[in-house]
């Protein structure tokens, strides 16, 4: 299985430049940590062509907040939410799949 976890930096605040930076610093550390650590045991799951795309945020408390955005078998996702439960982050809850403003 194939394990992405992608940086979201388009948040509902803005934080000062300063600081903006320094999180956004983190939160990619985070993203890259999920990928190649705390999740690397997943890439034995499933099959080869399988994969799990993961989108890690903050919240406005500067939370990191964590998402599945695509399509995989429940084990994964729970296994995803102990993990990232473990890590701290907080579940990223919304209505919509797709959680970029569009140009609609």
């Amino acid at each position: 299985m194939t394990v992405t976890v992608l940086a979201i930096f388009d948040t509902d605040f803005r934080p000062e430049s300063s600081l903006g930076k320094i999180m956004n610093e983190r939160l990619k550390q985070a993203a890259q940590d999920l990928k190649d650590k705390s999740l690397k045991f997943l890439e034995t799951e499933g099959r080869r062509d399988d994969d799990v795309v993961i989108y890690l945020s903050y919240n406005s408390k500067y939370k990191i907040r964590w998402r599945v955005v695509n399509d995989v078998p429940k084990a994964i996702e729970e296994q995803v939410a102990t993990v990232c439960g473990n890590l701290g982050y907080i579940q990223w809850k919304t209505s919509v799949i797709n959680v970029f403003k569009g140009n609609e």
